[in-house]
């Protein structure tokens, strides 16, 4: 019987061990097997039925994340954007064939490694009240005022010194999402480096007292590929 409506997770090597495939959306995931490359496909699945209804798509997107994490944690996989439809098997597998050299050289780049991502939440300076009257009160405003610049100075500083202590002295690859104030650093790591990252981790904190510091969950190079 021919699969329609493929809706499609993760390009990959074809295995060479067989995979723990989880639950998808609405029935277990499946492994199509092309010529060298492989898709992870979880058929029946129309997007268009969804998009009227906002909770459905919250938890297919929940889902797509989770079944990419769980395959990821078993072999090197190209994470693919939320949405990607096929047709028909027919269909992937020209599209897969057309693609290979591209994918291949993708999945040679991220293979052995994770993605970290380290978010940066600015600081507000301690702002004490401003006290006298006249004169007094001006300058006092006048210095709190100066304060606070120097407070933004220097925290921008500690953010472009945080991103050039990761990307050119630990030579870490990343991508930077700016969004109003909040900083997200995306660091590609080899899977042997974890454990130096993490320790790295401290030492950024320290150098930057006027941002609080997270730490992601261990993920597919999203942002890298």
């Amino acid at each position: 019987m021919e699969l329609e409506n493929l809706y499609s997770y993760a390009f990959l090597e074809k295995p060479s061990l067989p995979l723990i495939l989880p639950q998808g959306a609405a029935s277990q995931v499946m492994l199509i097997n092309g010529n060298g490359l492989s898709a992870i496909v979880e058929p029946g699945i129309s997007l268009e039925s969804f998009q009227n209804n906002d909770q459905k798509l919250i938890e297919m997107a929940l889902c797509h994340d989770r079944v990419i994490c769980e395959i990821f944690q078993q072999i090197t996989v190209l994470p693919l954007r939320f949405g990607i439809c096929f047709h028909s098997q027919e269909s992937l597998l020209t599209h897969l064939e057309d693609h290979i050299n591209k994918y291949r050289t993708q999945l040679k780049q991220i293979s052995g490694k994770t993605e970290f991502t380290l978010q940066l939440i600015p600081r507000n300076p301690e702002e004490l009240p401003v006290k006298g009257k006249g004169k007094d009160y001006f300058l006092a405003k006048k210095q709190q005022y100066q304060n606070q610049k120097n407070f933004s100075i220097a925290q921008a500083t500690e953010k472009q010194n945080l991103i050039d202590l990761i990307s050119k002295v630990n030579k870490f690859p990343v991508v930077i999402q700016e969004k109003e104030e909040e900083i997200k650093i995306h660091i590609l790591v080899n899977h042997q480096d974890k454990d130096l990252i993490l320790e790295q981790f401290l030492a950024w904190q320290k150098a930057c007292p006027r941002w609080d510091l997270y730490w992601g969950d261990c993920l597919p190079p999203y942002h890298f590929i």
